[in-house]
């Protein structure tokens, strides 16, 4: 019985230590690192009760094993918060439109993103206006003319163009214990922390 506590006690403080390094690296204090915990457990437990959640986005899931753990959850939510600097929001940007993976946007992902958009927005038009569109987008960041974008010239079009990342910010991430006080009652973080 002894041992259950302590290997109990081992985990614990293994999962505390956890959670200050993910306050330390990324823009979430330790009380939204914990509020973002408790968030995280009540999501993982609505899919599969396996503690994990089921790959949903392939970017979240860096180390690519299938299913997104806590530190891939919030490393991830980092990217969406008002203190993040906007060089990683626009590369996290390139990275949602290089579907393949490639190290490029070619011309079919772009198409493939704006074609998700138009859904999601329930917009409905032509297949050649939306070839138009792409084409006309496509013209204008592939600034080297080599069929497909790079990250230096997605930077430069997102200079240009910087509503391109409006939906990169989420502002009620600058406190997540205010967005979801709920999950507040469960934290152990002492506000001095902050």
């Amino acid at each position: 019985m002894g041992s259950a506590l302590s290997r109990k006690k081992a985990r614990k403080s293994h999962k505390i230590k956890d959670l200050d390094l993910l306050a330390f690296e990324t823009p979430f204090t330790l009380n939204e690192v914990e509020a973002l915990y408790e968030l995280y457990k009540k999501l993982s437990r609505s899919v599969n009760n396996d503690g994990f959640i089921q790959k949903m986005f392939s970017l979240f899931d860096v180390n690519h094993n299938g299913h997104v753990d806590f530190g891939e959850f919030v490393r991830s939510l980092s990217i969406f918060h008002p203190k993040t600097p906007e060089a990683d929001k626009i590369l996290y940007a390139f990275r949602l439109y290089d579907l393949r993976q490639t190290g490029y946007i070619e011309h079919g992902e772009l198409k493939e993103m704006v074609l998700a958009l138009l859904t999601e927005s329930d917009m409905t038009l032509s297949d050649d206006v939306i070839e138009a569109i792409v084409n006309k987008t496509f013209a204008e960041v592939d600034t080297k003319g080599d069929g497909r974008i790079d990250q230096e010239e997605w930077k430069e079009y997102v200079g240009k163009n910087p509503s391109l990342l409006k939906n990169m910010t989420l502002p009620y991430l600058m406190d997540i214990t205010l967005g979801f006080p709920s999950f507040v009652i469960n934290t152990n973080a002492e506000e001095t922390d902050l």
